[in-house]
């Protein structure tokens, strides 16, 4: 229930008997008032920060493997990634010569926690330092990992 104090006594002023044409031309200059989020200053945090998407990424999630009438829960999603992450690792086997390339994670979290449990094993130290900007669920993952891996 909305609270008495947050509710409106009033009609909001908009133009009651219009056409679809004027009211999206009411609704328009409404939202030109608004301030864009990138023309101001950005506190968001938690790792979130100003960053470049690449022209490519619109062009690759585009692509029919990555569409469906379905919702994203479905396997056609799931195939698409796959293909994704086969495509990426025969493109950077074949950049770097090597035999093999494996990008196997299917998101930044597990992949953070999955780097980290390696460099524990790799230095044989028992520390990980972790910087302060790195997403807090991020954080979390890592933990959990660390937590339940041996050694």
């Amino acid at each position: 229930m909305v609270p008495k104090e947050a509710r409106l006594n009033n009609l909001i002023d908009l133009p009651m008997h219009q056409g679809e044409l004027e009211v999206e031309r009411a609704l328009s200059q409404m939202a030109a008032k608004n301030h864009p989020a990138g023309d101001g200053p950005f506190f968001l945090g938690a790792g979130c920060y100003y960053h470049h998407i690449p022209a490519t990424v619109d062009h690759v999630i585009q692509r029919s493997e990555f569409l469906t009438s379905y919702t994203p829960y479905q396997p056609e999603i799931s195939q698409g990634t796959l293909i994704a992450i086969f495509e990426y690792q025969t493109m950077i086997a074949n950049l770097t010569g090597m035999d093999i390339a494996n990008a196997s994670m299917y998101d930044g979290a597990t992949a953070t926690a999955e780097a980290a449990l390696m460099a524990k094993r790799v230095t044989g130290r028992a520390n990980i330092h972790i910087h302060g900007a790195l997403h807090p669920q991020y954080r979390e993952v890592i933990e959990t990992y660390v937590q339940n891996s041996k050694g």
